[in-house]
């Protein structure tokens, strides 16, 4: 975030110093607008363009990414072969090769819907 308020000082030195504590902490009100809102949670995943006959809004979505484990899947098998004393002869095995499987999670984490340049809708996911 920081990093984030130095590309746009001049905007962050024209709000409150209550806004900029919001800020700094990563809280979007209702009414920020979009450059603000980039200084507190940074770029979108994805934008979304609304239109209705009453207006045009602008969705700004923030994901949560993370791997899922999908249990043990079978992959194939690993040729092996042994000395038998019993019947002096080489013997072949196969034994079975798991690996674990993950996939990648993706979870809305927060929702602006911009109406007019201002943020006018905030939904967010609450971790409990």
């Amino acid at each position: 975030m920081d990093s984030r308020i130095k590309e746009n000082p001049a905007v962050f030195a024209k709000l409150d110093a209550a806004t900029q504590s919001k800020i700094k902490q990563g809280i979007v009100d209702p009414g920020f607008k979009p450059d603000m809102v980039y200084l507190a949670l940074g770029a979108p995943d994805e934008k979304r363009v609304s239109l209705s006959a009453a207006s045009t809004k602008v969705i700004w979505i923030y994901n949560r990414y993370h791997e899922r484990h999908g249990g043990m899947r079978h992959i194939g098998y690993h040729r092996g072969v042994y000395f038998d004393p019993r019947l002096p002869t080489h013997r072949v095995y196969y034994k079975p090769v798991l690996r674990d499987m993950h996939t990648l999670q993706k979870d809305e984490r927060i929702r602006v819907v911009f109406t007019d340049g201002k943020a006018a809708v905030i939904e967010q996911t609450k971790d409990y």
